[in-house]
């Protein structure tokens, strides 16, 4: 009975082997068990290879935020330090990277992401330590000093800016010609101020040109010029502080309607005046008056 028993058992084994759809399912069934695929593999090896980087990477994630906080204190520091008030806010929105998106997106890719960030921010981080070194350095020498950076004007709105430096449409010849500073529209009789303390290096008075012009040296090579005035209230050699007032706006010279044009020299080159505006306009009022002084194609004189 017992052989008979296990002659029965083998030939049902047998039988099951021999069906192909069984063998199917236990062949695949080992294999799943036993082999591993080389797409696996690779998964496996990717899994190890980030439990081993994640740890570090936000160890230097953390790090980076700190030294970002250090940059803001420090930055804070000094914009208190040269212009007396607060920095103004920036929305950091627009300068963050957008993360990949969709339903094919794996944990590798916000892996290698964070990754390539955290190297771009740490290099900028860098150039912006060693922007606040040199900064550091030049507020300390008794070589350089604070360029022109109030207003000639008070109370001045982006509606009044006129032309700036550069190649503009002259009003009298009607041709593109090399202008020289900014116009700033203003009534006649407006007070003209001097932009930062300095002395009376010119003083001009015309009815051609530019009109009745006042020069003013400063430190560190700069000048400027305010032309076209009404009337004229400093004379040549005399020291002026900054917001003194040393004319009136007119209408004399070359001139197409009542207004100032204000120059800015730096070594004897000049520079756009726009440039030193920042530090007496909030971002928006900075913002509109350089949209306004790079988009106004035909100067006043």
């Amino acid at each position: 009975m017992e052989k008979s028993g296990k002659k029965r058992f083998v030939r049902y084994l047998v039988f099951l082997l021999a069906v192909p759809p069984v063998l199917a399912v236990l062949c695949h069934l080992a294999f799943f068990l036993i082999v591993s695929t080389s797409s696996q593999m690779s998964m496996l090896r990717e899994n190890r290879m980030y439990a081993r980087t994640y740890p570090e990477m936000v160890a230097r994630v953390r790090l980076l935020e700190d030294v970002i906080a250090g940059l803001e204190i420090k930055d804070a520091a000094v914009y208190m330090e040269i212009f007396h008030n607060a920095p103004p806010e920036i929305d950091p929105v627009n300068s963050l990277d957008i993360l990949p998106s969709g339903d094919g997106i794996q944990d590798r890719h916000y892996v290698e992401y964070t990754a390539k960030k955290a190297v771009r921010l740490f290099a900028q981080a860098e150039k912006v330590e060693a922007a606040f070194a040199k900064t550091f350095e030049v507020y300390r020498s008794d070589d350089e000093h604070l360029p022109p950076l109030s207003l000639p004007l008070e109370d001045v709105s982006y509606a009044q800016i006129g032309a700036s430096v550069g190649s503009r449409v002259n009003p009298f010849f009607k041709l593109p010609m090399n202008h020289t500073g900014l116009d700033i529209i203003a009534p006649q009789g407006t007070p003209v101020l001097a932009t930062a303390d300095g002395v009376v290096s010119g003083v001009v008075k015309s009815r051609k040109g530019q009109g009745n012009v006042v020069s003013i040296s400063h430190k560190g090579g700069y000048e400027t010029r305010y032309c076209h005035l009404g009337s004229i209230s400093v004379k040549k050699g005399v020291r002026v502080l900054r917001g003194q007032e040393i004319g009136r706006v007119g209408l004399t010279g070359n001139a197409y309607a009542t207004h100032l044009h204000y120059e800015v020299l730096k070594d004897g080159v000049c520079r756009d005046p726009v440039n030193y505006f920042f530090a007496s306009l909030s971002p928006d009022q900075f913002a509109n008056v350089r949209y306004m002084s790079n988009h106004t194609r035909q100067s006043m004189d």
